[in-house]
């Protein structure tokens, strides 16, 4: 029997943890989670990690394997992830692949062997910083938010230094990261893409609920203790980033929750134009019965 990946996408709380555990426990499989904020241990209620009885239930890969102090990029997750499922493989003929990180997922599914296109909305906007700020200004934003890009480019030839910057800008991911990688791997596995979706409207309500839950399960006190912490790359996320403005005085609490909800709402209007670029996908209502996706799943799988 042929090697499947089942992959679930989908807006951040739309209810792919839950498919997802369904799914593993239905096919008797495991799951790997490509969402790169789970990654951390530090951050399980701001990234909404799946629970200790789903993990206790239900073997989960790449939950909570990095410390937020590790530096650890797109590439070396798609080493990693593609090893991991050779293994499984070997035990299973079919892996549940989750995640809300587009570019993740890509890594496993398909490789980094290209960079991603860009709106050229974002080339503009930093050709005109460039202009109105100058050259400095974005040496400066490179070298803050990729260091190493910034001691490998020409920093002092413009085209370059725009190149990097819109990468970064365009994708959240450092320009760095896309380069000297290994070389493509074949996937030697049948892919059957699962997606989530509901209306606008629901996706950005059951969001406001989502963060609501999270500041009444001690968001605010998970922010705290990581706060002297708030330079490094994986607190520059969306719920750290809004308290940390009202930590040094410049949000009230109140201010800071509702942007962390218009964020995270911003950031699921992403994730939905990245996912529905794949055309392979299969897209069933959040309501849409477990069983009935089971059976989908089972069709393209094993028929």
């Amino acid at each position: 029997m042929s090697k499947s990946i089942i992959t679930i996408v989908g807006p951040t709380g739309i209810g792919k943890t839950d498919l997802s555990i369904f799914l593993a426990k239905s096919l008797k499989s495991e799951i790997i989670s490509a969402d790169s904020r789970q990654f951390f241990k530090e951050i399980p209620i701001g990234t909404a990690a799946p629970s200790k009885n789903d993990l206790k239930h239900i073997k989960h890969h790449f939950i909570h394997n990095k410390s937020i102090k590790d530096n650890y990029s797109v590439g070396e997750f798609e080493i990693e992830a593609l090893s991991k499922i050779k293994i499984l493989h070997k035990k299973y003929n079919t892996l549940i692949v989750v995640g809300g990180s587009g570019l993740y997922m890509n890594s496993i599914l398909y490789g980094l062997d290209e960079f991603p296109k860009i709106d050229s909305k974002i080339r503009i906007e930093l050709n005109n910083e460039l202009k109105n700020d100058g050259l400095e200004f974005l040496q400066n934003e490179l070298k803050k938010n990729d260091p190493l890009s910034y001691s490998k480019i020409d920093i002092k030839n413009p085209h370059r230094l725009i190149r990097a910057l819109e990468i970064f800008r365009g994708t959240g991911f450092k320009y760095s990261s896309f380069i000297k990688k290994t070389k493509k791997q074949k996937r030697e596995f049948k892919i059957v893409n699962i997606g989530l979706s509901a209306d606008r409207k629901i996706i950005y309500d059951r969001i406001n609920k989502r963060v609501d839950k999270m500041i009444e399960n001690g968001l605010i006190k998970e922010a705290k203790k990581l706060y002297k912490y708030k330079e490094l790359n994986a607190l520059k996320t969306v719920g750290y980033r809004e308290l940390f403005q009202y930590f040094d005085g410049k949000y009230t609490l109140d201010n800071a929750v509702n942007e962390i909800k218009k964020n995270t709402r911003r950031y699921a209007k992403r994730q939905i134009t990245w996912f529905k670029k794949q055309n392979s996908t299969t897209w069933f209502d959040y309501k849409e019965p477990y069983e009935n996706i089971l059976s989908h799943v089972e069709k393209q799988c094993f028929d």
